[in-house]
């Protein structure tokens, strides 16, 4: 993506496969994309690949048009899921997929990189639900690997796995990974001065997540809820405190 007259516009676009990417029509500065997988869904043996560009004074925001759903995976068969995001200077870029939802049986590898320039902007969040609370749905036996490494300058600033396998129901019991809640998400927001953030963005989570700037520019949210909805009712108002209000069209309640 690249500025031009004033407004971010497509430099290159590439697509295959059913990972798709939906451009929806406005006036702002910042443009949207929207992908869907029109496979419904992700299970064992799948490989997507999905990368973002935004060049110098570009913005982008980037979201899925619903859910992506991790569905049960055959013995030995891994799903992977793998995100390449650059920021030049000046750019910004906002990675704001809705949740991911793990069934029982998944199997999961997902890989997030981003090279952030000094002077480029990148927030992102990664929102995880382990079964369907309304449906009653527990998550017995699953395999989920997320892994996160964020360069700024060419420099590891953030870099962060979450690995769970086995009775993921039984691990998210314990108080040192949820206690009990059965929806995640990671906030992570990377650009000068991000940490001047911090104390308001713990207002607007309250009790339900908490933040720390991990060091210069990189300022990270951990939030946990009993269900999807908690989450979502966590995340909108803390997207909107660090966007200005920017909030991609699908999030809704």
């Amino acid at each position: 993506m690249q500025p031009r007259g004033g407004r971010t516009r497509i430099a290159t676009l590439r697509q295959q496969g059913s990972l798709k990417a939906l451009f929806p029509h406005g006036r702002t500065a910042r443009m949207q994309a929207v992908f869907l997988n029109t496979g419904g869904g992700v299970t064992g043996g799948d490989r997507f690949s999905l990368g973002a560009g935004v060049a110098a004074d570009g913005q982008l925001c980037m979201t899925s048009q619903a859910a992506e759903r991790i569905y049960r995976a055959q013995p030995g068969e891994v799903g992977r899921v793998s995100t390449r995001l650059t920021v030049d200077a000046g750019a910004s870029l906002h990675w704001l997929p809705q949740e991911t939802i793990v069934f029982e049986g998944a199997a999961l590898e997902r890989r997030i990189e981003a090279d952030v320039d000094a002077g480029g902007e990148l927030l992102a969040v990664e929102p995880l639900i382990f079964g369907r609370a309304a449906m009653n749905e527990v998550v017995r036996n699953a395999r989920i690997e997320d892994r996160w490494r964020i360069r700024r300058d060419g420099r590891l600033v953030f870099a962060d796995t979450l690995r769970l396998r086995g009775d993921i129901d039984a691990l998210l019991q314990r108080p040192g990974v949820a206690a009990g809640g059965r929806a995640m998400a990671t906030l992570l927001l990377v650009r000068p001065n991000a940490g001047d953030m911090a104390d308001r963005l713990r207002a607007v989570l309250g009790g339900q997540g908490a933040c720390s700037a991990i060091r210069d520019g990189v300022l990270l949210a951990r939030i946990v809820a009993e269900d999807g909805f908690f989450l979502r009712r966590a995340l909108i108002p803390a997207i909107r405190l660090l966007t200005g209000g920017d909030l991609p069209r699908p999030w809704m309640l």
